[in-house]
């Protein structure tokens, strides 16, 4: 079976709200969005079958993407002080499935919550990883780092706490194909693609000057570390998501 390759229109319907249900609500903030350009056939060969590297303009990129998680609760519950607040930093590329439905590949996914990383691993098939991580904000510069268990280098980022100039992306830019994803792509045991579907405004960003910033993502997910300062750096503002259940393909 030959693969659809997504279309426009086919990327702005993924902004869509799903009528499947709800399994579970949280804010994603202050994000930071690190982009390096990567050859599309090495990562293809990262992928499992049925998966296809995504490309805008023929460029395939990874990304670097530390955030905080708030208010994580199952959608009938309240949110939990002391559960429902951690970090997370993960590496993704961009993909789409057979049927041209295009959404986001985890490499790793960091986190300094053990229950989030045990729920994720299990019920939504990712690759969550046991991090120490912490935060301070300075003024208008956050502070962010993270430590990988089992790993003795410390991942450190300072960006804009705050995005003073908002701005939606285009559909026909590089900043609407790296941030406008509503779909993630995992595998179950047996080798079966799944799929689950994310819902939120779309994101209101800028672009950040960030001189600090770690690439130990890379080498720790098998990729050489880019040699480059990364092409795109961009915050957004806080989103309220709906998380969606997952699906086979």
């Amino acid at each position: 079976m030959n693969a659809i390759t997504p279309g426009l229109a086919q990327r702005l319907a993924a902004r869509e709200k799903p009528t499947t249900s709800v399994v579970m609500r949280q804010d994603w903030s202050h994000l930071l969005f690190l982009h390096w350009e990567v050859s599309p056939a090495e990562i293809q060969l990262t992928l499992p079958p049925g998966l296809f590297v995504d490309t805008f303009q023929s460029r395939a990129y990874l990304g670097i993407v530390p955030f905080f998680m708030k208010k994580v609760r199952p959608s009938y519950c309240p949110a939990i002080p002391g559960i429902s607040w951690f970090q997370e930093l993960n590496l993704r590329t961009y993909v789409y499935d057979e049927n041209g439905n295009p959404g986001v590949w985890f490499y790793s996914l960091d986190c300094n919550k053990c229950l989030a990383v045990k729920t994720a691993r299990s019920l939504f098939h990712l690759p969550y990883q046991h991090a120490r991580m912490s935060s301070e904000k300075n003024g208008d510069t956050l502070h962010y780092t993270s430590t990988r268990r089992h790993d003795d280098v410390e991942q450190v980022f300072s960006y804009p706490s705050q995005v003073s100039s908002p701005q939606t992306a285009h559909p026909d830019s590089l900043e609407f194909f790296l941030l406008e994803r509503y779909r993630l792509f995992s595998v179950a045991k047996k080798g079966q693609i799944r799929s689950g579907l994310v819902h939120h405004q779309p994101y209101q960003f800028q672009e950040a000057l960030v001189e600090t910033y770690s690439t130990q993502l890379f080498p720790l997910c098998g990729f050489s570390p880019p040699e480059t300062a990364p092409i795109s750096a961009l915050i957004a503002e806080t989103v309220s998501v709906e998380i969606h259940p997952l699906t086979n393909n």
